[in-house]
């Protein structure tokens, strides 16, 4: 199904990794110039063509540039939930996997707990067993012997040698009932009337139950572990889904059991909590230094007005061309805001200039301003629009996960570059007249 690509450029698969029944295939696509769709509508074509194969749960998923955590994961988010009673873990793990698929836009849900797996146990009974003269030690090797690969012996010949391996043939390990074929030697002295040891079914010294468990068992901090993972469809936030993912183990986990974020999820949660405070610190630093510069504390609020112009282009061009709010978006209005208020620095910089050399007033001055610095203003900002056009474009290798970083600098630009013009001085001409009404109280 893969080789049909005609973006495909090549593959390689890998079977038995993590575990025996699980594998991946890592795809190699042609560069961008070459390829006819983006990787996220690739992957969106082959979901449900993959997963129409019986038998098959197929997770695709594009890794970021920079992996992020130890565990081996197939999706964008990763929920991992610890218990230390496994039949609680089991519960709270299908539990959250189920509700998590019901959240809008989440695809590939999947978890590292394959609770399916057959699996037969054997409770041994001890007194049964101390009176028989049979150690737990003597049980085990009994099963060691049968199910496992036992070395008990080497045939050497002339220049190779081969390994001999005692188990039981493979149609009897697949066979339950084969426990009862099983014995054990029981002690050479179990009293008086016994003289010489005994062979007994190992299914006489213990009781053999059947359930479903899990192949794996994860741990995080030495604890029982399980993760979920998964993947959004075009046009959801992994913000929103890891909210509404955390509302959800607030209402449904019970106690002893906790849940948190992992890998990538963990990073954006971390990273967007601090994103905030950091573009506030930013805009407080340019205010204190511009609020020296002009020896003023209204001029700066008038040069700062253009700000919010901009952050608002950047996120109207971010929603219309249906693109996320992540790091690199983030890092884009960081970089407007230095852009930004440079129109208002070569304004009302010329303003007060023109103001207190020529004493007149707040309208006269910001409209010769506005004339005089128009040039240099429309220059600067083209050409910050063209740096970062390539960027916005998506061009070079990896451009596609720059791309929201680009769009929000070129949108937030020409946004503010319309609105400012007329904005700016409009604020200016506001808190001049404040300014000296408070002057003369």
């Amino acid at each position: 199904m893969l080789e049909k690509l005609p973006d495909l450029k090549g593959a390689l698969s890998t079977v038995g990794s993590p575990t025996y029944n699980t594998g991946f295939i890592i795809v190699c696509l042609k560069d961008q110039k070459e390829r006819t769709e983006s990787i996220d509508k690739l992957i969106n074509e082959l979901r449900p063509k993959l997963n129409s194969v019986p038998g098959l749960k197929v997770s695709p998923y594009n890794p970021p540039p920079i992996s992020i955590g130890s565990r081996q994961t197939y999706g964008v988010g990763q929920y991992t939930i610890t218990s230390p009673n496994l039949d609680e873990l089991y519960k709270a793990i299908n539990d959250m996997q189920a509700q998590i698929k019901k959240i809008p836009g989440v695809v590939d849900v999947s978890s590292n707990l394959q609770t399916k797996v057959p699996t037969i146990y054997f409770t041994i009974d001890r007194d049964k067993a101390s009176a028989l003269g049979v150690s737990a030690d003597q049980i085990q090797d009994a099963f060691y012997s049968a199910y496992a690969d036992r070395q008990i012996s080497t045939i050497y010949t002339n220049s190779t040698q081969h390994d001999v391996f005692l188990d039981l043939g493979v149609d009897f390990q697949n066979d339950p009932d084969a426990i009862n074929r099983l014995y054990v030697r029981t002690g050479s002295s179990l009293g008086p009337s016994v003289t010489t040891a005994t062979m007994v079914p190992l299914s006489t010294l213990g009781t053999v139950t059947q359930k479903l468990t899990s192949l794996s068992v994860n741990h995080s901090g030495q604890m029982p572990s399980a993760t979920i993972q998964f993947n959004l469809e075009p046009g959801y936030s992994l913000g929103t889904v890891t909210s509404e993912i955390q509302t959800l183990a607030q209402k449904r986990l019970p106690s002893g059991v906790t849940g948190f974020f992992e890998g990538n999820a963990s990073t954006y949660k971390s990273s967007f909590q601090n994103m905030g405070f950091l573009l506030l610190i930013t805009v407080f630093l340019i205010y204190v230094l511009l609020g020296i510069l002009y020896e003023s504390f209204i001029h700066p609020i008038t040069i700062l007005t253009a700000l919010p112009f901009a952050g608002a282009g950047a996120l109207i061009c971010l929603i219309l061309f249906h693109m996320e709010l992540d790091i690199y978006s983030y890092v884009g209005i960081i970089m407007l805001i230095g852009i930004v208020k440079k129109n208002g620095i070569m304004m009302i910089d010329f303003a007060i200039k023109v103001s207190r050399e020529k004493s007149v007033s707040a309208k006269d001055a910001i409209t010769q301003a506005c004339v005089i610095r128009f040039r240099p203003i429309m220059m600067t900002t083209m050409a910050a629009i063209f740096g970062a056009l390539p960027i916005a474009l998506g061009y070079g290798a990896g451009g596609e996960a720059r791309q929201p970083m680009g769009i929000a600098v070129v949108g937030g630009l020409l946004f503010s570059q319309f609105i400012t013009l007329y904005i700016t001085p409009v604020f200016y001409v506001i808190f001049d007249n404040l300014q000296k009404k408070y002057k003369k109280i």
